[in-house]
């Protein structure tokens, strides 16, 4: 009677990465951030000079550092009116995209979670508004606001920031992916409102998403322009990008307020980098509960 000996397994190889595909990444990685990174590099270096070395001097380097004088001639000129223009964008964007978030979580989680007569044909009407540029619905809007009395106030800035058709899709995809049903109803069996489960669960799930709408709401309403500019007459409602632009108008008539542009609008990306660095813990967390999911 014979036997066979199983043959012991043999170790399997560990790949090697050549030279070329362990480099390669990383150069791709750094152009792509110096590409990122160089407009804001030329910034900060531009408004580090006065007047005269702006264009006398290399664009990518520092002469004259005066960077704290130019910061302090910036927020004091035309009676501190900088900080008015900083105070409204932190309102529109701010009070914006926080209400758009909610809105936007609500309205994804009940196309997610809810069955009624229309859902796909609201969620296909929502998801055409995201193809629909801002600038096309920009003059529809100030008639609308013009009609009822509403232009050149903060509502004419602040209502149409509230609608976010990507924050409802992305919710909705979201919601459909992290809230489980089963949790849903087991919290009705235990006699849980429709509104306390959306709250106190269903938000905790969608956390990750609901603070990347809020940073995508935040960066649009700042950087929005046109909507201001055909809104606002009083220069005491300007955001910042509006704000800036009417100072770099007077260019030709006070040459000085070129420095002030380019300090100003250094000025105004410190709130959406404090922003970023803020709330991306929430995205690491999200994703590091997410991976451990069984």
């Amino acid at each position: 009677m014979s036997t066979s000996v199983g043959t012991a397994p043999q170790p399997t190889q560990k790949w090697k990465r050549g030279p070329l595909e362990s480099v390669l990444p990383v150069a791709v990685m750094f152009t792509a951030m110096a590409c990122f990174m160089l407009p804001l590099w030329y910034l900060f270096v531009a408004s580090s000079k006065n007047r005269g070395d702006l264009t006398t001097t290399p664009g990518l380097w520092f002469s004259h550092f005066q960077l704290g004088t130019n910061v302090s001639d910036t927020v004091n000129r035309d009676g501190g009116i900088f900080w008015r223009w900083l105070l409204n964008s932190v309102l529109y964007a701010g009070v914006g995209a926080a209400i758009g978030t909610v809105i936007a979580a609500m309205a994804g989680y009940a196309l997610a979670k809810y069955e009624f007569r229309g859902r796909e044909a609201t969620f296909n009407t929502i998801l055409a508004g995201v193809l629909v540029p801002a600038t096309a619905l920009a003059l529809p809007l100030f008639l609308i606001f013009a009609a009822v009395g509403l232009t050149n106030t903060y509502w004419s800035v602040l209502l149409p920031s509230l609608v976010s058709p990507f924050g409802v899709y992305l919710s909705r995809i979201y919601a459909s992916a992290s809230v489980p049903d089963a949790l849903i109803e087991a919290a009705r069996l235990d006699g849980v409102g429709e509104f306390r489960i959306f709250l106190m669960m269903a938000t905790a799930l969608m956390k990750p998403a609901l603070v990347t709408i809020f940073l995508f709401q935040f960066v649009v309403i700042w950087n929005n322009f046109f909507l201001p500019l055909i809104m606002l007459v009083d220069r005491k409602l300007f955001p910042m990008t509006l704000g800036l632009y009417s100072w770099n108008s007077q260019t030709q008539q006070d040459p000085t307020l070129a420095t002030a542009v380019l300090t100003g609008a250094l000025l105004s990306v410190v709130p959406i980098i404090a922003a970023f660095l803020m709330l991306q813990r929430y995205w690491r967390g999200g994703l590091g509960a997410g991976g451990v999911k069984g």
